[in-house]
């Protein structure tokens, strides 16, 4: 663009008051959702004796008080309803955004200044989209404040968003089934469906990087991040959001000073290199794939032997229906990407080809696999077939 260059002609236009624009989240359970931050605490209020749907959990109303005392890596402690317990700086949305990513950190540095930490009952984690993230965060000198607050880069892909992030400790996940609890992950990524974060979450809120970590140390997402503290100094005194958010200028003059091009040419100059470990697999050369029959991961398919000629349709006789879905049953409810459950028809097939438990792994990981993928259809936990009178699962009646 240019001074002498003319004004671009469009067929529709679309305004935005900036004034209007405010922090939000989204969800409980669909990205859509899109939910105010200084209305997130009454949300939650509502949402937990709402009824079941996209914004209802259907507690009643002498559950909501319901705590669970936990003792965890030596530490005591109570978990209650919208306790965070995962918090996940995720790749696939915003950690391409260097704002968004030195701001998140430039707030864990306010906020380890103030004497401030996540919460014992926090899972947190990092995955840039970008090994060129980790080279700013680190050159502005941000990493130390965010690997304080436990937000250790884990990996450069797919992580708490598709299910990757693992299991939660064993006392945290036990804690949350005895006492029945909505427990609650707070992630920047970009799909928060039902069971596909964590089996043991039933509540999962999309947020900015920034926010991530406010809520991993707040705790919990029942709290007016306009009104209440994030927590207490060591002198006892109130910390807000509000004191520790970083400015739009701490965050410029700091992308300015810390992101320079030759970071883009360092990493991605050699990106096709590989690690050692990647380049010590082993691999047979050929135009074709080879096939290993013995793989629970890449199988061949069926339909490379299919026929040019399409088979005429043959009438259905006798079909009986197995489930009828709710609305806003996702693509996530039909072919799950989260973990494989214990007894799952995908389960059992793991086992009877000698997988152990550990590397089960998830039905993202393993969609090379057309019969893992054929038996975890309708496979989501939290799915509700309305043959079964509010149970969840993917069970039917036939």
């Amino acid at each position: 663009h240019t001074a002498d260059t003319p004004d671009p002609e469009f067929t529709d236009y679309l305004e935005l008051d900036m004034s209007t624009v405010k922090p939000a989240l989204a969800g409980p359970k669909r990205p859509q959702d899109r939910i105010d931050l200084d209305g997130m605490k009454q949300m939650w209020n509502a949402a937990l004796t709402a009824p079941v749907g996209p914004r209802g959990y259907g507690l009643e109303r002498e559950a909501l008080d319901t705590s669970v005392d936990v003792s965890f890596a030596g530490r005591e402690f109570t978990l209650k309803h919208g306790h965070v317990v995962i918090a996940a700086i995720t790749s696939c949305t915003n950690t391409s955004n260097p704002s968004v990513m030195v701001g998140a950190g430039l707030l864990a540095k306010k906020a380890v200044e103030r004497g401030l930490d996540v919460k014992p009952w926090v899972k947190a984690s990092m995955a840039p989209g970008s090994k060129v993230v980790t080279s700013y965060m680190d050159a502005a000198g941000l990493t130390p404040y965010l690997e304080a607050l436990n937000f250790h880069t884990v990996g450069y892909g797919c992580t708490t968003c598709i299910g990757n992030s693992g299991p939660l400790p064993e006392p945290i996940s036990k804690g949350i089934k005895q006492g029945d609890l909505v427990a609650a992950a707070v992630l920047s990524g970009n799909r928060n469906f039902e069971g596909r974060v964590s089996p043991d979450v039933r509540a999962n809120f999309l947020a900015s990087p920034p926010l991530v970590v406010a809520y991993a140390i707040a705790g919990t997402v029942n709290i007016d991040m306009e009104t209440e503290p994030l927590g207490y100094d060591p002198n006892g005194n109130p910390v807000y959001l509000r004191d520790v958010w970083p400015t739009q200028e701490e965050i410029q003059s700091t992308v300015r000073r810390a992101l320079r091009p030759e970071m883009f040419r360092e990493q991605y100059g050699n990106v096709f290199d590989g690690n050692e470990e990647f380049n010590a697999v082993k691999v047979a050369g050929g135009d074709l794939f080879a096939w290993d029959p013995a793989s629970t991961y890449i199988k061949e398919p069926p339909f490379f032997t299919i026929e040019r000629e399409v088979a005429p349709v043959q009438p259905i006789v006798g079909a009986r229906v197995l489930a009828v879905m709710p609305d806003s049953t996702t693509t996530d409810h039909i072919s799950p990407a989260g973990n494989i459950a214990r007894n799952s028809p995908a389960a059992r097939y793991l086992e009877s080809h000698g997988v152990p438990r550990e590397e089960w792994n998830s039905y993202g990981s393993r969609r090379g696999n057309h019969e893992i993928m054929m038996r975890g259809t309708f496979a989501n936990i939290r799915i509700k077939n309305q043959m079964l009178d509010g149970e969840e699962g993917g069970d039917t009646v036939y």
